[in-house]
């Protein structure tokens, strides 16, 4: 609630700012972790693994690196619904329960929704939606990554077949670029899954963690 209240501390937060915070926290680690990470933290996981860090990585429905151009109509306008008019970089933005359900649960009930909102919705830095968003016309961009790196750590991407806000068509972009890579990537799709429901069936995270545990056995 407080954070609801004044989400002023993290409004001016851009890509690399959150990137770089992770760093240091593995940096403290004695072993590489295995990263996961959901939507813009998938982003941020396939950031982390091309920099050199993990034993493994998992992006769940990911924001997409640079390069992706397959931007879905239905995710650009989703993602400007959001932004509504506010596209000064040092404003945050929140989704209204509406716009939560259509987006990303819709699979639940709008009871089931709601409660979901209610529990876990922040408002987000618009920076960083503007950085994801505008990649592919920015020189250097904060969401760039070498979808050549022969040396980067194992990495799945993982889709949910009901996603509206990063369909499978997005993912299966993202999975395409790095297919000129000699490192392990592999892609996963659960067809009944949203967006939302992604991070709350055990199927989806038994599925995650056997292949997340299977790729980092000896380096974790």
């Amino acid at each position: 609630e407080q954070l609801r209240r004044d989400p002023g501390n993290f409004a001016s937060l851009g890509l690399a700012d959150v990137v770089a915070h992770y760093e240091r926290l593995i940096r403290e680690l004695e072993t590489p972790p295995i990263i996961i990470g959901h939507s813009f933290g998938g982003l941020v996981t396939q950031i982390l693994l091309d920099r050199g860090w993990g034993a493994a990585g998992v992006a769940i429905a990911p924001a997409p690196v640079k390069g992706v151009r397959k931007l879905p109509l239905s995710s650009f306008k989703i993602a400007l619904s959001a932004l509504g008019n506010r596209f000064n970089k040092r404003e945050t933005t929140s989704l209204s329960p509406k716009q939560f359900h259509e987006t990303f649960a819709n699979t639940l009930t709008e009871a089931q929704s709601r409660s979901a909102f209610t529990r876990y919705a922040l408002p987000g830095p618009n920076r960083v939606l503007l950085q994801t968003m505008l990649a592919n016309f920015t020189r250097h961009a904060a969401t760039t990554v070498n979808a050549r790196n022969d040396t980067r750590a194992p990495l799945l991407l993982v889709a949910g077949g009901k996603d509206r806000f990063t369909p499978p068509s997005l993912v299966k972009a993202n999975f395409d670029l790095y297919q000129e890579s000699n490192a392990e990537t592999d892609y996963k799709e659960f067809p009944d899954q949203s967006n939302f429901t992604l991070l709350r069936e055990i199927k989806v995270a038994d599925h995650v963690l056997g292949w997340a545990l299977c790729r980092s056995n000896g380096s974790k």
